[in-house]
């Protein structure tokens, strides 16, 4: 299976939500693989965003009026979409980031059961509900969610499938509009995905996606969108929040981690050797989630290190699109140079390399060994820094309380792992640890693939929540209606207003007695 062809990146290159996008400056979009320029794309402008959430403001009137059961259809089409077209999203995916193809299958996967668990439980999260009233009998209490009106979502190049849409199908399904800017990196996967949500029905008006700087399309869309969902680093997220806190306006984020990994003496060591590879290198290490530390005890430090840095050097690395290599290249340069001065810095500083710890220009310009690090210290860059790359250090520990310390000593709080000798034992660390989500005998696929789960950060890892009921309702504003009947908190008819207002406290007090009060 080839890189797309010209003419699939001239098809969506005109679904871009910029007018004349042929008379338009353009930049480049590379093959991750090869480094080799494989397509251009228009660049938008402020003007542009400001048309498009116009336009989008406009269509998401419409849309806000149909039933939620009537958006969900089209919404339950585009995941059977998706599916059908698991092929080419899949190759634009590993052309755009150089990813597996395992990883990008992953991918494909998650935008469509997110798209199908909120078609089949969106509407009735978003259905009005009966809530206890302020004097039973006497009060109707019922609390409905409205839009809050034009979503604008800034997506990264790392997931840039997942990321583009598994926002946007719950604020679509809360009624809202959405403005898209990808990353310049990875517009045509957005874009890709764009082409199926309007094959499914969506207006296009409705799913907007306007490629370009973030220096001037991100800062557009946080100046003119009603909510705004953000997943990068915990520095521009932190700037964002400010921005979008000045115009008092709803904010979501998913930022950096510095995840950890516990293995216990009493784990299988072969299942964890084989599930700490999986966390490390997915996505060539290029994930929010994926492990950068991992704390094992001492009693069992040697065998692990020796057994997961074999398998680590048995990796097959490899710019494929197939299924056969376990790790593809990174996304670019500039990620090769920031994983290559942490291994620098941290050997120069004397950490112990046991496995990779080089670059493979000889399988492409963007290729790094996946490595594994021993001896780091807290002199070293990579101690507590995010490297967001094929790079984790092994840290010996004396024991599970200290495993659980050392792995609460950052700021970070996205997620964790732990391999334990029982379920019990692995549960009782994982209540523990400062993370938003934690997976046993697993790196991030149980908590990340469990759609009707929050998935988010605590700490500097980000704010708000995906997936779940929480994922959906954060794109609404809730309103409650209310109803008094015959009696209130003034009086009732019948009784003298001073007496009545005299017993209204003893009343009050009374309703503990009643059956759920």
């Amino acid at each position: 299976m080839p890189k797309p062809a010209p003419a699939y990146f001239q098809r969506l290159a005109a679904l871009a939500a910029i007018d004349n996008p042929a008379d338009r400056p353009t930049r480049p979009v590379l093959e991750a693989y090869s480094g080799v320029e494989m397509a251009t794309v228009p660049v938008g402008t402020a003007e542009d965003l400001e048309l498009a959430v116009a336009r989008a403001r406009a269509a998401q009137s419409a849309w806000g009026d149909r039933s939620a059961a009537d958006r969900a259809k089209v919404i339950n089409r585009f995941s059977e979409l998706v599916n059908d077209h698991a092929e080419e999203l899949m190759d634009i995916a590993q052309a755009e980031t150089g990813k597996a193809r395992i990883y990008a299958q992953e991918e494909v996967i998650d935008v469509a059961l997110t798209a199908r668990f909120y078609a089949q439980h969106g509407p009735k999260m978003l259905a009005d509900r009966k809530v206890q009233g302020m004097l039973p009998g006497a009060t109707d209490t019922r609390v409905r969610y409205q839009p809050k009106g034009v979503v604008g979502v800034i997506s990264p190049w790392n997931y840039p499938l997942t990321l583009a849409v598994s926002d946007a199908v719950a604020a679509l399904i809360a009624g809202n509009a959405v403005v898209i800017k990808p990353d310049s990196n990875t517009p045509y996967c957005c874009l890709a995905l764009a082409e199926l949500l309007y094959q499914a029905g969506l207006p296009r008006e409705l799913y907007a996606v306007v490629p370009g700087p973030g220096s001037v399309v991100g800062q557009a869309i946080v100046a003119q969108t009603d909510y705004v969902m953000f997943t990068g680093s915990s520095a521009t997220g932190s700037t964002l929040a400010a921005q979008a806190g000045k115009r008092l306006i709803g904010f979501s984020a998913e930022l950096g981690g510095k995840n950890p990994l516990i293995i216990t003496r009493n784990a299988d060591v072969d299942r964890a050797v084989a599930g700490a590879a999986r966390a490390c290198y997915s996505n060539s290490g290029q994930l929010c989630i994926s492990i950068e530390r991992i704390y094992v005890d001492r009693a069992i430090a040697d065998e692990f290190s020796e057994k997961f840095a074999e398998h680590v050097k048995g990796m097959n690395l490899a710019g494929t699109y197939d299924f056969s290599a376990d790790m593809g290249s990174l996304a670019s340069a500039q990620q090769v140079d920031t994983v290559d001065a942490h291994v620098t810095d941290a050997v120069a500083k004397g950490a112990k390399v046991l496995a990779g710890g080089c670059k493979r220009a000889d399988l492409g310009p963007f290729f790094y060994e996946p490595t594994v690090l021993a001896g780091v210290t807290e002199q070293m860059t990579c101690y507590a820094d995010e490297t967001f790359g094929p790079l984790v250090s092994i840290y010996p520990v004396d024991s599970t309380d200290e495993a659980i310390k050392r792995a609460n000593d950052t700021e970070y709080g996205l997620n964790a792992s732990v391999f334990a000798g029982s379920n019990d034992e692995a549960q009782k660390i994982a209540e523990q640890i400062h993370a938003g989500t934690v997976n046993i005998n697993e790196g991030y696929a149980a908590a990340w693939g469990s759609t009707a789960a929050p998935m988010g950060g605590m700490g500097i890892s980000g704010m708000g929540r995906r997936h779940g009921e929480e994922g959906l309702l954060k794109y609404t504003e809730p309103q409650t209606i209310a109803t008094q009947r015959f009696i209130g908190l003034d009086g009732i008819r019948g009784i003298p207003q001073s007496l009545y207002l005299k017993l209204t406290p003893q009343i009050i007090k009374s309703l503990k007695y009643l059956p759920g009060r």
